[in-house]
């Protein structure tokens, strides 16, 4: 049978370049988000480079918890049951300010994408995951999640709650064998910016001025490590930095 891994937010960013990762590798693939176009472009230059690689495109809303169950359940058996890997990618910042004034819609969105979307897909998933040995989830989490910096109050609130679930499904997850890992990137170069500052490019372009930052591929690289270590071998929690960074909010130009 052959065997599939499962990234959401594939679109752009971390999970475009965890998709082009596991390809080049020669792992089959279903990549999903929200914008279908980004995902057909991919998958048109992920047969072009890797054609004996199975890419699957599957267009949901991680927020939407039907959506979710009913993209699974709609998958053909063949390529349902051959899910031995999730990457939990999807995941945005949107705003940056003191509590008292944030945005509610703000707060719902990222409560929704980064922790009920991580909790839905991971339950529509793990079923499957525990007919194969050796399955693993990889978790994307954030910088966020280990410390609190100011006026990001909501959002690493919700990269807490995935570095606490990370914890909690390796716990649960144990009796099965299959592995969780959680990676905890610090500043990156993505889309990130220009999604939390809704658009505004000039401010987004401006939190990367003046030192070099994580790019998606080295994410990628870092889940390409985690998922090929040995069966016994479990790396539960990786915190990746840029060399200029050394917290949350200090950083320096080299």
């Amino acid at each position: 049978m052959d065997t599939f891994a499962v990234i959401t937010g594939a679109s752009s960013g971390f999970g475009e370049a965890i998709a082009k990762k596991f390809a080049s590798l020669g792992k089959n693939i279903i990549i999903t988000g929200r914008r279908n176009e980004r995902l057909i472009q991919l998958q048109a230059e992920l047969n072009r480079f890797y054609p004996s690689v199975k890419c699957i495109i599957s267009c949901f809303d991680v927020r939407n918890e039907n959506e979710v169950f009913d993209a699974f359940n709609n998958l053909a058996d063949e390529i349902k049951n051959g899910i031995n890997l999730l990457v939990n990618n999807a995941g945005l910042a949107v705003g940056r300010g003191p509590i008292d004034a944030g945005d509610s819609d703000d707060w719902n969105r990222m409560i929704d994408t980064n922790v009920k979307g991580l909790l839905y897909v991971s339950k529509a998933v793990i079923p499957l995951l525990k007919n194969h040995k050796n399955s693993q989830i990889v978790n994307i989490a954030s910088i966020a999640g280990k410390e609190v910096y100011s006026g990001g109050n909501v959002y690493c609130a919700t990269k807490h709650a995935v570095d606490a679930l990370s914890r909690a499904m390796r716990i649960d997850l144990l009796p099965y064998g299959i592995k969780v890992s959680n990676i905890a990137p610090g500043a990156a170069d993505t889309e990130f910016s220009v999604v939390r500052f809704k658009g505004d490019t000039e401010t987004a372009k401006s939190v990367y001025e003046g030192y070099q930052p994580l790019i998606a591929e080295d994410i990628a690289d870092a889940v390409e490590y985690v998922c090929s270590r040995p069966a016994h071998v479990t790396i539960n929690d990786l915190v990746i930095m840029p060399t200029a960074q050394a917290s949350a909010t200090q950083l320096v130009n080299h």
